[in-house]
């Protein structure tokens, strides 16, 4: 199913080429005011974990002001025998719970007000009592009749309730402060530059984000942050050690690091260690998002625009549906293509001769190799060939046989069984010889996050025309863009994509 074939880079553009260090390092002059003394660790309180506490609350709130909204409706105004409030706030109950869970407006936030939330909610209150009522209209054999005072019972539920759920929320805030005071969390913060030193003093004075600052990781050793009190913890390497001394659940980075390179590499190492990580840009142009719940992890913190960094993919709840949906098309791709494998064998066993399939060391997730399979195009003339030789699409000693089943990529379909066992999946990065991997993590820095997720038959890069002479730190770019942005929907259109190539094959 994929087009992918390894062949010879692009000069300068992949294997020959390193990236370019950086030329230069920000200024960092100190932040103004008077120092501060870092506070003692051992003196705080446990603190306060409001991942769960916030989101509990919110749905709370909501049921809650839902069920006293709909009492209140039917008190004021009666029922009668056609409607039913029973079946329509239910109904409304969950569909308003679901928009609002999609929509962001139950995540853990830095900046708590319920009236920035308060358009957001409007809007699916509406959209989900116009589906209520209608449910209730069907399964009653006709519509609401207006004389019963539908619209008028309609309207007074939806005021009631935002009323009630706006008060709800404005209480939890105020309760989730006071508690984020007494009891702030530790946070790491990734850049010891200015704009990290403004950072560390606004979390230190306004404790009702909950954040106590504990010391910056920065990679310049000469670096200070006098101005704050708080110590430069060392580089990337202090990452896992100061989060578990700390017990550290949030890590701050902001721009201005003396290598953005090293920032990264350390942001994707906090996700992994299970941190909720932020980003503060130094361009204040993010700040200028619409207001409200900003569903895409938007937030700001003292006036300075924060972006919240999703989870890692496989930490994601459809993660679980990516493995359903590979070994139910892999187990169907082996029996329904079951003919089509038995002709590629025998037209390997008359081309090539005895050993039809073609066993090779990859690299997979986590660094771990497996043995990937394929229907052997040529004999490689020994080991060592087979292992560090880039190219082999214009070998002399591959017959009509492997040209076609290269061309059509029907040498690709053995890995059915790597994806059923579980070394492999239909979409992710593809995977590479553990020579080649070695060669490319050295020459560019991103290229070993690839094995944050399984390997795959076919990828964003692959379907976005990087296959073949193409360039690898292109490749990498993208294998990294779809595992930072990866969703169920989005191996659904790779694979939809691979598919409609695979009827222009080019023997890449």
């Amino acid at each position: 199913m994929t087009i992918d074939h390894e062949s010879v880079p692009r000069p300068g553009g992949s294997m020959a080429a390193a990236r370019r260090p950086a030329t230069g390092v920000l200024d960092r002059p100190a932040a103004a005011g008077p120092a501060r003394t870092a506070p003692a660790i051992g003196r705080h309180r446990r603190p306060f974990r409001s991942r769960l506490a916030l989101p509990a609350a919110l749905v709370t709130v909501d049921i809650l002001a839902l069920g006293a909204a709909a009492a209140v409706g039917t008190a004021t105004l009666g029922a009668t025998g056609r409607d039913r409030p029973l079946l329509a706030t239910s109904t409304l109950l969950a569909l308003l719970l679901v928009l609002n869970l999609a929509g962001g407006l139950y995540r853990t936030r830095l900046s708590l007000s319920a009236l920035d939330e308060l358009p957001a909610l409007a809007a699916r209150s509406v959209v989900a009592t116009a589906f209520a009522v209608t449910v209730a209209g069907c399964l009653d054999g006709r519509w609401p009749d207006r004389g019963t005072g539908t619209p008028v019972r309609l309207l007074t539920l939806l005021g009631v309730f935002l009323l009630l759920a706006s008060c709800g929320r404005a209480v939890s805030y105020h309760l989730i402060r006071r508690a984020r005071r007494r009891r702030p969390s530790p946070v790491l913060l990734l850049g010891a530059g200015q704009l990290g030193q403004w950072v560390a003093a606004a979390l230190t004075e306004r404790r009702e984000y909950g954040l106590r600052p504990v010391g910056f990781l920065d990679p310049d050793p000469v670096l200070t942050a006098e101005g704050t009190g708080l110590p430069v913890l060392g580089g990337r390497e202090a990452l896992e050690r100061e989060v578990r001394r700390h017990r550290v659940h949030h890590v701050l980075a902001t721009e201005g690091a003396a290598d953005g390179t090293e920032t990264a590499a350390a942001l994707r190492e906090a996700a992994r260690l299970g941190c909720q990580v932020w980003l503060v840009p130094a361009l204040r142009e993010y700040g200028s998002l619409p207001a409200g719940p900003r569903p895409r992890g938007g937030d700001h913190l003292w006036g300075f625009p924060c972006l919240r960094i999703g989870r890692p993919a496989m930490r994601r709840p459809g993660w679980a549906g990516k493995r359903a949906l590979d070994i139910t098309a892999a187990a169907l791709g082996l029996i329904a293509l079951a003919p089509v494998l038995a002709a590629c064998a025998l037209a390997v066993r008359f081309d090539t001769g005895s050993g039809v399939l073609f066993r090779q060391q990859r690299t997979g997730l986590d660094g771990r190799v497996f043995t990937l399979l394929k229907f052997r195009t040529l004999r490689p003339s020994n080991e060592h060939e087979s292992a560090t030789r880039w190219n082999i699409a214009q070998d002399h000693r591959m017959g009509a046989v492997g040209k076609l089943l290269r061309r059509s990529s029907l040498d690709e379909l053995p890995q059915l069984w790597n994806i059923l066992r579980g070394d492999m999946s239909l979409v992710g990065p593809r995977p590479e010889r553990p020579y080649f991997v070695m060669r490319f993590g050295q020459a560019y820095p991103e290229y070993a996050d690839r094995h944050r997720v399984p390997v795959g038959l076919t990828g964003l890069a692959q379907v976005n025309g990087l296959r073949g002479d193409t360039s690898i730190e292109d490749r990498a770019r993208f294998d990294n863009r779809y595992i930072e942005s990866w969703s169920l929907w989005q191996d659904v259109k790779i694979l939809l994509r691979t598919a409609a190539l695979m009827l222009h094959p080019d023997g890449s």
